[in-house]
């Protein structure tokens, strides 16, 4: 396995995330989403793998203005305005290969070989 963990340090289900692969044996490359965040090319594989980037969207996010922009902007600025501000970003965002998930999924991880 060739496990990424996206997120930031204190995200609580960041940290669930970082535990379950700790407890398994593991190695996991953590991306702190402060610091680097999603690249072009990441973001369009977690979209393919996942189905759409509108399932990447935090609707709880504190950037209620970002939010309320991304619904009205045209399709194509949606994934660079995206892009240009992830704290919009649903974490733990997790990949395994071309596989991944958004959120907290262990019942999804448990089948990954």
């Amino acid at each position: 396995m060739n496990i990424q963990i996206f997120g930031t340090k204190k995200n609580f289900d960041v940290k669930k995330a970082e535990r379950f692969f700790k407890e398994r044996g593991n190695k996991y490359q953590f991306v702190d989403m402060k610091e680097k965040g999603l690249s072009k090319g990441e973001f369009q594989s977690v979209c393919q793998a996942i189905g759409g980037y509108e399932k990447l969207i935090d609707e709880n996010c504190k950037d209620k203005d970002l939010l309320s922009l991304l619904k009205y902007i045209a399709e194509e600025d949606k994934i660079e305005k995206i892009l240009q501000n992830q704290k919009v970003i649903k974490t733990p965002i997790v990949r395994n290969g071309k596989q991944a998930t958004v959120g907290y999924e262990p019942d999804v991880w448990k089948q990954w070989k």
